[in-house]
């Protein structure tokens, strides 16, 4: 008997296999204090056995999800700024804001 894979990567990003729910997502819940029973509660369509899985995935590979995070982060910040100018003002919240997510979280 294999052990079951709980996190895939494809187009770019890693998901809950066999899911259209992104890892992302879990791991937000989960720094957000939410409980697996409560993420599973969000995400309907996963059992708890994957929210389990997704979030032992996040443990045992903290650095490199947190590096793969903050990539993303970048990237939608890239993409929002080149949508529509952002006060200087929202800027300096955005970047304080999460300055205190990712030094919170390690």
């Amino acid at each position: 008997m294999s052990a079951p894979q709980y996190v895939e990567q494809r187009n770019g990003g890693y998901y809950v296999a066999g899911s259209r729910v992104s890892l992302a997502s879990i791991v937000y819940e989960f720094r957000a204090s939410s409980s697996p029973e409560t993420i599973r509660q969000n995400f309907p369509t996963l059992t708890l056995e994957q929210v389990y899985g997704a979030i032992t995935f996040y443990l045992a590979n903290q650095a490199e999800t947190t590096n793969y995070l903050a990539e993303q982060e970048a990237q939608w910040e890239k993409k929002a700024m080149a949508a529509q100018p952002v006060s200087a003002d929202l800027q300096r919240r955005s970047a304080e804001a999460r300055k205190r997510s990712l030094t919170s979280q390690v």
